[in-house]
């Protein structure tokens, strides 16, 4: 089994974070793989860091836990939404090609599917109990 995180990140404007790694077509909420042994807390925000320059200042809230057998079996991926960061010096490595910001009801074309499902969940409120 492996495990992922992924943050919902949005501006007083309502507009949400994405990404676009080097490595895999379209736009992506940031996010990673939990390391061994640490918290998904930790890794969440450390990939806000080092992704798109989003440090948390409180707590994120767990939306959702979702399977992701269809690209990877025993895949899990926790997703988040930060209401409370600042913004902060990204290292991203060379890992990311592309941050933005942008209107959940105007995304680009080239949105994963994953991350359009996440976003329209969050606004229609069907996720947005804490767990």
């Amino acid at each position: 089994m492996t495990l992922g995180v992924r943050g919902i990140v949005r501006r007083e404007d309502g507009h949400v974070v994405l990404v676009k790694h080097t490595y895999v077509p379209g736009w992506h909420l940031p996010g990673g793989g939990v390391e061994r042994g640490e918290p998904a807390q930790l890794s969440l925000q450390r990939e806000l860091q080092e992704e798109c320059g989003v440090e948390l200042t409180g707590p994120a809230r767990l939306m959702g836990i979702y399977s992701n057998e269809s690209r990877f079996r025993g895949d899990h991926v926790l997703v988040y939404v930060a209401e409370h960061w600042q913004a902060c010096q990204c290292d991203n490595d060379g890992e990311i090609e592309a941050v933005d910001w942008f209107d959940p009801d105007d995304l680009p074309e080239d949105v994963t599917p994953a991350t359009r499902r996440r976003l329209e969940e969050l606004g229609s409120g069907v996720c947005s109990q804490t767990w």
